[in-house]
């Protein structure tokens, strides 16, 4: 691709009034791109631009600061792919770039701070408060103490050094906007935020109950990683360069509930829907959408697949996420026909071959997937006396997965996901359980549709 021009803007960029933390595809697929849409037809002195912070990396950031934050987005559809370029991305810094994060969110026109740092990311402990006992959190709240403000990893101290700063520079409030797939994801990141400023400096949580809003949100696009080819398949679309392509599908959901202090794009008028009460349609994204990924990252990764098209194609996996969904969908608030319809399109969505979603990035971070997608049914479903296979399966089939049948271990809790499990597998099932509060007595049953998962594939012979 060495004769094709790099992207490069040609109109001047919009103003950074948004800054996000999380520069990773999913971001640039949905946030940034929700964004771009909103942004057109808009003078750029009213376009929202973005400042966007990776985690710690700096590929990605240096990638975009090479082509202006511009990036392709290349959408899979059941049509063929389409290439739109997103323009809404105005600057790009690896996360260690603690002195640009202090600017931005010092910057009285940011108006709106959106994250996607993952479930993980937020540093919570059982109670929902932000652990204290977490190493890297330690290390980062002492830094803080110390004044060395550019040393910080975790995202809950790097926001609340953030909001210190705008405090100092009298900038004003702002909205916090999550786009994490957890319940509640905007209290999560309230109290995580609030704990990380309560340990430094109690007035600055008083600031930050009194300035600072937290938007609650709903989010489904899938977006595997990027390929190999991909950017090939992207420049003979447009006719550029991009190693910093992101392939996505055709379906995008964002729903939100909260008060914007400061000022919003336009979302809602490009798709997004701004609601009472963002509850419900997390829910069903979580247990319907999500719960059923889990089932097909370690149910189909024990049977030998590869990607969410190949494990929802045999019929023995498909077969038990259609029984996960049998048993989820009353649990659910929304009307029968809606979530129908939401299940009718995730099967075309799971089964859409064009898009590559590996099931090991699926998998990972299930400490964190598992009480959240899985046990609240079974608790509701046990207590009623209704047969529980379908929601016990992916518990049994993510202990598999945790003691290392499947694809590779990944989760940012690790060692205690190991420790939980060790040992006989009777035992570590029953452990399992009774870590989450399950009734022990499932454990026989638990055991017996373990079984039935690890059978070997027919692809296997």
């Amino acid at each position: 691709m060495s004769d094709l021009r790099r992207l490069r803007r040609t109109d001047p960029s919009p103003p950074v009034r948004m800054v996000h933390l999380g520069l990773g595809n999913f971001f640039r697929a949905h946030q940034a791109w929700y964004t771009h849409r909103a942004n057109r037809g808009l003078p750029p002195e009213e376009q929202w631009g973005i400042a966007a912070f990776s985690g710690r990396s700096t590929a990605v950031a240096e990638q975009l600061k090479e082509q202006d934050g511009l990036y392709t987005l290349l959408v899979d559809g059941p049509q063929g792919p389409e290439a739109e370029v997103v323009e809404s991305l105005v600057a790009a810094y690896p996360g260690t770039d603690l002195a640009s994060w202090h600017r931005h969110l010092a910057d009285p026109a940011v108006a709106v701070l959106t994250l996607t740092v993952t479930e993980a990311g937020y540093r919570v402990g059982a109670d929902g408060e932000l652990d204290l006992e977490d190493d890297q959190v330690a290390e980062d709240l002492e830094a803080w103490r110390e004044g060395r403000t550019d040393a910080l990893a975790t995202a809950p101290v790097r926001i609340a050094s953030g909001m210190a700063a705008r405090r100092g520079a009298g900038a004003g409030g702002l909205s916090v906007v999550p786009c994490d797939n957890l319940p509640g994801n905007g209290a999560t990141a309230r109290r995580a935020v609030l704990g990380a400023a309560r340990v430094v400096d109690p007035d600055l949580a008083n600031w930050v109950e009194a300035q600072v809003s937290f938007v609650s949100t709903a989010v489904d696009r899938i977006t595997p990683r990027t390929g190999e080819g991909d950017a090939e398949r992207a420049a003979e679309l447009t006719g550029a360069e991009d190693p910093a392509v992101v392939v996505t599908e055709p379906f995008a959901e964002w729903d939100l509930a909260g008060d914007f202090v400061a000022g919003r794009p336009a979302w809602d008028e490009v798709g997004a829907e701004v609601v009472e009460d963002v509850v419900p349609y997390e829910r069903r994204k979580l247990r319907l959408l999500n719960g059923a990924h889990s089932i097909l990252a370690y149910a189909g990764g024990i049977r030998g697949h590869e990607t969410v098209a190949e494990a929802i194609a045999d019929p023995e996996v498909a077969a038990w996420v259609e029984q996960w969904w049998e048993l989820a969908i009353p649990t659910l608030t929304l009307p029968r026909e809606t979530l129908d319809d939401y299940v009718g399109a995730l099967r075309e969505r799971f089964a859409n071959p064009a898009i590559r979603h590996r099931l090991e990035q699926v998998a990972a971070d299930g400490m964190q997937k598992i009480p959240v997608r899985f046990v609240p049914v079974l608790q509701e479903v046990a207590s009623s006396g209704t047969d529980v296979d379908g929601a016990l399966r992916p518990v049994a089939a993510w202990v598999l997965h945790a003691r290392g049948q499947g694809v590779p271990l990944t989760d940012a809790a690790a060692g205690r996901v190991r420790e939980l499990v060790s040992g006989d597998l009777p035992e570590a099932m029953e452990r399992v359980l009774r870590h989450w509060d399950l009734d022990p007595g499932l454990t026989t049953r638990a055991l017996a549709l373990a079984d039935e998962v690890a059978v070997a594939s027919p692809q296997e012979g």
